[in-house]
């Protein structure tokens, strides 16, 4: 099994940070991480979308990060691809989810050029819920038992 590159999505709900509308401060973020992970910078943008949505891009020569900010649902949308065999996006995620401090995370880690067998090329997905979900089911579960036990 041949692994060429490692893509790490993830969403990010509710985030707490009271930074989330400066520009500036996130590319600084993304920067900051550029330098811990040793990569070379080729071009790097922050751009603003619309009033409540941002756009933010660092393209570096082992991968790139890309995130849409959206402020008015407090939401981030982004993508790592880091282009080694071994790499390790869930490292810059943790730092970016460091920044933005979300409720709840959902992260999707797919393991690119891991084509398997001719009969099978469909990439190996691997999806994570942080446990705030399974807390929100477990009462809803708890509260339409109560509502079946009140009808009868």
């Amino acid at each position: 099994m041949k692994i060429l590159a490692r893509h790490l999505t993830a969403d990010l709900f509710n985030c707490k940070n009271s930074r989330l509308q400066d520009l500036t401060m996130i590319k600084e973020s993304l920067q900051e991480i550029l330098g811990k992970i040793e990569s070379t910078l080729i071009t790097s943008s922050v751009e603003k979308i619309s009033e409540d949505h941002y756009a933010a891009m660092i393209l570096f020569r082992e991968g790139h990060i890309t995130m849409h900010v959206y402020t008015a649902l407090k939401y981030v949308a982004m993508d790592i691809f880091l282009c080694q065999k071994n790499a390790q996006p869930d490292n810059i995620a943790s730092t970016l989810r460091e920044f933005f401090k979300p409720d709840k995370i959902k992260t999707t880690l797919l393991k690119r050029g891991d084509f398997g067998s001719a009969k099978d090329i469909r990439p190996k997905v691997k999806t994570h819920v942080a446990p705030l979900r399974k807390i929100h089911n477990t009462g809803a579960k708890v509260i339409r038992a109560l509502a079946r036990r009140n009808r009868y």
